[in-house]
């Protein structure tokens, strides 16, 4: 197998941006991925967060395109999230620096006018949303007969976020004839459905290890009795190890509020938080800041879980534990990227031991648990929390087993009706 990027017939323009831009070794999917991009074949890669996916498409879609050209899109490249595309687009500019291949970003949430004048301006690849890029082609702002080139990145985002229909209204418009490059973290069956709709007899390409955390990531997790316990121990921690770049993840934007609006009021760093509902200037901002590091903690929920590379992220928290495995996989491939060290610490309550559990099913190894440090103070239960976790549980339970009533069942069945 080939060892170095001139092995792939990686050009010395692009080699340079990768010196740059601080990569020399390609990974294994880019390995395994670019050869087969570079020849033309359709392409479904497989592999691990964190592995380098990107440029496994970004490297052969740059070297087929080359130069610029008359000003319409030769590539289109589609992405589940705006911060996604953002990133791509980055990575792009970065890696097109030593020639004059021209990139733009399509979005929602901010206005129309400023995308509009760049799609008028010319581009050679186009990165898009699939609600804002059908949108500006509806008003006839964007060239599709040049395009040679699809990529679908996060492929299994695209279909948990419902964009399947807008993603078949692109086939309709885009020219039959052209490349398809399809690239996810797992292959659940809706994958499969999207890659037999989208590839033409594609070559699978695939990381040894595609459901599972990267060999760096070291992942423990605690047994924390509720939410006002978890605040305590995030604070005990902060305060006491020298965690540098972290990103904690809750399920909820209240959740991911209040535990901001906590950290906040703390002697801890540079605090922001970051959800669905926030401006997309204050998303933007507050990612590049955290990609700066002028920010030591980022709360965020699973908007930031996809997809998203920044560097020495040194920790993952899962202040609330995913209940999906596949989540987990996302949200903890933000560190340890490209052969770096990270951890990811994930806090359960009674409820999200039973996740814990699965999520080590799902990965085939167990994650070590770490002991309650005693000087960290056990909070007080919110109200009606301690209900709360118990239907939980019981909801985990019945998914396992139909058969299995519940404690709230079995008190509700146990009550005598009062007769009247």
């Amino acid at each position: 197998m080939q060892s170095d990027f001139k092995d792939l017939k990686v050009t010395r323009q692009f080699i340079d941006a990768l010196n740059s831009m601080n990569i020399q070794e390609p990974t294994e999917i880019q390995l395994k991925g670019i050869p087969p991009a570079l020849s033309g074949q359709d392409v479904l890669g497989i592999a691990q967060t964190g592995s380098g996916k990107t440029l496994a498409f970004l490297i052969p879609l740059v070297m087929k395109i080359k130069q610029a050209g008359d000003g319409r899109p030769q590539a289109l490249i589609m992405a589940p999230a705006k911060e996604l595309a953002l990133q791509i687009l980055d990575v792009l500019v970065a890696l097109t620096a030593n020639t004059n291949i021209r990139s733009i970003c399509l979005y929602g949430g901010v206005g129309k006018t400023g995308q509009i004048e760049k799609l008028n301006e010319g581009c050679e690849i186009i990165v898009a949303t699939p609600g804002r890029f059908l949108d500006l082609y509806s008003f006839g702002f964007i060239e599709l007969r040049t395009v040679r080139t699809l990529v679908l990145d996060e492929a299994d985002r695209l279909m948990e976020m419902g964009f399947l229909n807008q993603l078949k209204s692109l086939l309709e418009v885009i020219p039959v004839k052209r490349q398809n490059l399809l690239f996810s973290a797992t292959f659940p069956d809706r994958v499969k459905y999207m890659a037999d709709e989208f590839l033409e007899f594609p070559t699978r390409v695939e990381g040894k290890q595609k459901e599972k955390p990267v060999e760096k990531l070291d992942q423990r997790w605690m047994r924390v009795s509720n939410f006002r316990s978890k605040l305590n121990l995030l604070l005990y921690l902060f305060e006491k190890e020298a965690w540098t770049r972290v990103i904690v993840f809750c399920r909820t934007k209240d959740s991911a509020t209040r535990v901001y609006g906590f950290l906040s009021r703390k002697d801890i760093g540079e605090v922001r938080v970051l959800h669905a509902n926030k401006a997309q200037n204050t998303r933007i901002n507050a990612m590049e800041d955290f990609r700066k590091g002028e920010v030591r903690v980022l709360v965020t929920t699973d908007v930031t879980s996809r997809g998203i590379d920044i560097a020495d992220v040194s920790h993952v928290v899962n202040f609330e534990v995913p209940k999906v495995p596949e989540d987990y996989l996302h949200r903890v491939g933000r560190t340890a990227r490209i052969k770096k060290e990270g951890m990811a610490l994930s806090l359960a309550d009674k409820s999200e031991e039973f996740l814990v559990k699965k999520i080590e099913k799902f990965l085939g190894e167990y994650i070590p648990v770490e002991p309650w440090p005693d000087s960290v103070e056990i909070g007080e239960e919110l109200p009606g929390e301690k209900k709360q976790i118990a239907r939980e549980l019981d909801t985990y339970r019945q998914m396992e087993d139909p058969t299995f009533k519940g404690a709230f069942h079995q008190r509700k069945k146990g009550r005598k009706k009062k007769r009247r």
